[in-house]
């Protein structure tokens, strides 16, 4: 079983902070992932004021063991005043209604079990997470967070995130669009982009093969939205070659895997985001 032990990686460049009186109020940012959770404690102005702590995600995950592995992660972080959650799946006001990832027997690729997917159904995460936490949460789609922490607010932008699984976000003029789950969606050959796009099928069919999927999902977004600008995040994006991006690389921007964890701050921008008191 993986070690629930927070493990920090160090100071984080992107953001990092070592005020020893940060502004409140203190965000407690949280980037839930199929293959790691990540956390970290963010000032008023969206800055760490704490190195970011990991732990691999533990299978299988009904929503008592990652509300427990979440709060044993962050139990050494300085006291938050409120808490914000990345989560990969579809989530409205701060319920889940589908954890694509929470509901196989052993992680992505594995067999899914029944009882999980009853488990997670309207499971009521961000309640759940403000009890244990002891401080009002949050929660939101994880490529929905990381969006906000990396667009500019011109036309539309979309963002694609590609880690354990597919994500993707759509911004008008800085605002947050409801969230649609492409990841669940038929994508090539009678595979979701999940499975033609996920960490699993990038391990197995290589780079540069993985590669020429993410340009046709590229495309793909673009006839589907014209978008004015999209941005490529998640643990792989290191993977993505910029050379075939094709005639769209201009419109094109590959960031960070830390910004899900430091668009967290904008959960509770409801001008930004547009959440409700409970979640997203």
């Amino acid at each position: 079983m993986a070690s629930l032990a927070p493990v920090s990686d160090g100071p984080d460049p992107a953001g990092s902070s070592t005020a020893k009186a940060p502004e409140h109020p203190l965000t407690l940012a949280v980037d839930v992932g199929g293959t790691g959770l990540k956390a970290s404690v963010l000032d008023r102005r969206g800055g760490m004021v704490t190195d970011r702590v990991r732990a691999s995600t533990p299978y299988p995950m009904p929503p008592d063991r990652l509300v427990g592995a979440l709060t044993e992660l962050t139990g050494a972080l300085p006291t938050p005043d409120r808490a914000a959650v990345g989560f990969p799946g579809m989530v409205r006001r701060g319920r889940v209604l589908s954890a694509p990832h929470f509901v196989t027997t052993r992680g992505p690729g594995s067999p899914v079990d029944p009882s999980l997917v009853a488990a997670w159904e309207d499971f009521d995460l961000a309640s759940a997470l403000a009890t244990a936490l002891k401080v009002p949460c949050r929660v939101a789609n994880d490529a929905d967070v990381q969006g906000a922490a990396v667009v500019v607010g011109r036309g539309l932008e979309v963002v694609l995130t590609l880690g354990t699984g597919f994500g993707t976000a759509f911004f008008m003029d800085g605002r947050l669009l409801p969230h649609m789950e492409f990841a669940q969606v038929d994508f090539d050959k009678g595979d979701t982009f999940n499975e033609r796009l996920g960490n699993a099928v990038r391990k197995e069919i290589g780079n540069s093969k993985w590669n020429r999927r993410v340009r046709l999902a590229i495309d793909y977004f673009d006839v589907l939205t014209s978008f004015d600008h999209l941005y490529i995040g998640g643990g792989n994006a290191r993977h993505v070659t910029r050379g075939g991006l094709g005639d769209a690389a201009a419109r094109v921007s590959i960031v960070g895997n830390t910004e899900g964890i430091l668009g967290g701050i904008k959960l509770w921008d409801d001008g930004h985001l547009g959440v409700g008191p409970r979640g997203a």
